[in-house]
């Protein structure tokens, strides 16, 4: 039981281990990812004030008069983005939506007047910012940022720089979320301006979490999802970037993140082998101990019953001896209370080895059994007509000290029974029994008979049997006969 709870608790501290490190790997791939979602932010930030700033240079440098020599123009426009990062492409367009100037080599006379980045410029706005767009000209993944041209009152035209959106790709390297990870970052109407690795296309997101259940609660925070896009299971935190109409987005590969978590479950997995091993091999081992202390066991227990069975043959053979011996006692030419004397006397330790063998109690005896059993034989022996009341202890008497305190108990009664009530008349003989502390208990007989004189009271054999168990007992007694006759003594008999 000890072992297979020691397994449980193994088993237990592992779990406990794994949570804490799951939990743990999955805290740091959330810091990690909102340190680089303020990255991203930090970037998305600087690519719109440049942006920004270099249109407004370029409609600085258009003048009034947005047709003038083409060389001029688009020298001085090519400065205008000579700061932007990435392979930036700078775009004059008139009102009809054509290109008049363009620092992109590969331009072409294409019309732009159904791209919203146009379109909502000529319907009124001051700015745009594209979603996600393919390029006309060389298929590749791109954005724009727009700035309505004026002159006199009345739109002109727009000014346009466009980015590859593989801009990020600087970006995503020096975070290092993972391989599965992204960086990007999207219009606050959910749609995708740029993500890197590169999208499939354009993606509308406004119906996905980060819009419809995050966003409304948080300007920026962490959750973990599906993404939208490739269906990789990431963990995302997002963060809106001020003044910008945008939110950055920095993806950590999930299973990336937790490899720290999968190193320490396969840890725990074989230390949990490791043990479970152990616990096999130290159950083979306990059980072999168990049968072969069950054999041991199985061999005391019937060497015991045999030590029993020879003990208990052994006291029944002394009381059988000693009762011979009584026999033989009373056989032999004796005065008649000599003789009788000597009967009782052997009585008494007669019904210490009957105790003994009857209860099976080779080491102690119980006082009370024992004390009952030589009274009992006493009063029936003389037939004397006396009521008998108890006040024993539950005291337990070592076999050594049961025939000396079985001698005292006899002698008293004998005494008492003999003299007490020497008229015929009925009485009452009360005997306590009381531990004090230790191993010491106290004795007291008391009887309500004619007493005695302890002045003319004769000293026999009976007087030193009770001075020799007194000593023999470590004790102490005193006589009083002046109201009935009362004997207490102080003994050493409990055996503690």
């Amino acid at each position: 039981m000890i072992i297979i709870a020691m397994f449980i608790s193994l088993l237990f501290m592992l779990g406990l281990w794994l949570n804490t490190s799951y939990r743990d790997a999955v805290r740091r791939t959330e810091e990690r990812a909102i340190a680089a979602s303020k990255i991203v932010a930090g970037n998305v930030s600087l690519l719109d004030s440049l942006a920004r700033q270099a249109l407004r240079r370029i409609d600085e440098t258009l003048g009034e008069d947005i047709v003038p020599p083409a060389s001029t123009e688009v020298r001085n426009i090519a400065e205008a983005v000579a700061d932007l990062p990435g392979q930036v492409k700078a775009y004059v367009v008139d009102d009809s939506g054509l290109t008049l100037y363009s620092t992109d080599p590969m331009v072409k006379p294409i019309s732009i007047v159904d791209r919203p980045y146009f379109s909502d410029l000529a319907k009124g706005a001051k700015q745009h910012i594209s979603s996600l767009l393919m390029s006309r000209l060389n298929g590749e993944q791109i954005f724009a940022f727009s700035r309505r041209l004026e002159r006199n009152g009345r739109f002109a035209g727009a000014a346009v720089v466009s980015f590859e959106a593989k801009v990020l790709a600087d970006v995503w390297e020096a975070v290092d979320l993972g391989p599965n990870s992204t960086v990007s970052f999207v219009r606050s109407d959910g749609q995708l301006v740029a993500r890197y690795p590169l999208a499939e296309g354009p993606l509308d997101m406004s119906k996905y979490v980060l819009f419809t259940d995050y966003l409304p609660k948080a300007e920026a925070g962490t959750y973990d999802a599906i993404s939208p896009v490739d269906s990789a299971h990431r963990i995302v935190a997002y963060r809106t970037v001020e003044d910008t109409g945008l939110i950055a987005l920095a993806s950590a590969d999930y299973d990336f993140g937790i490899q720290r978590f999968w190193r320490d479950g396969t840890v725990a997995i074989s230390v949990l082998i490791l043990a479970s091993i152990s616990l096999l091999a130290a159950g083979q081992w306990i059980r072999h101990l168990r049968q072969r202390d069950a054999a041991q066991s199985q061999l005391l227990r019937n060497a015991l019953a045999d030590n029993q069975l020879l003990l208990r043959e052994i006291h029944h053979r002394v009381k059988n001896n000693l009762q011979a011996v009584q026999s033989i006692v009373q056989l032999q030419r004796l005065p008649s209370d000599v003789q009788q004397s000597l009967t009782d006397r052997i009585s008494s330790m007669v019904a210490v080895h009957e105790q003994i063998y009857r209860h099976d109690e080779f080491s102690r005896l119980r006082a009370r059994d024992l004390m009952t059993s030589v009274v009992e034989k006493l009063i029936n022996a003389y037939g004397a007509p006396v009521t008998m009341d108890y006040d024993i202890d539950d005291i337990a008497v070592s076999a050594d000290n049961a025939t000396p305190l079985a001698l005292l108990t006899n002698e008293l009664l004998t005494n008492t029974l003999k003299y007490a009530f020497a008229d015929g008349r009925t009485g009452m003989v009360s005997i306590a029994l009381k531990a004090t502390g230790g191993r010491r208990a106290r004795l007291t007989v008391k009887d309500n008979g004619i007493g005695f004189d302890s002045q003319t009271i004769k000293q026999g054999m009976g007087s030193r049997l009770v001075r020799g168990v007194v000593n023999q007992l470590n004790g102490t007694y005193t006589f009083d006969g002046s109201s009935g006759a009362t004997f207490v003594a102080e003994l050493d008999i409990v055996d503690i």
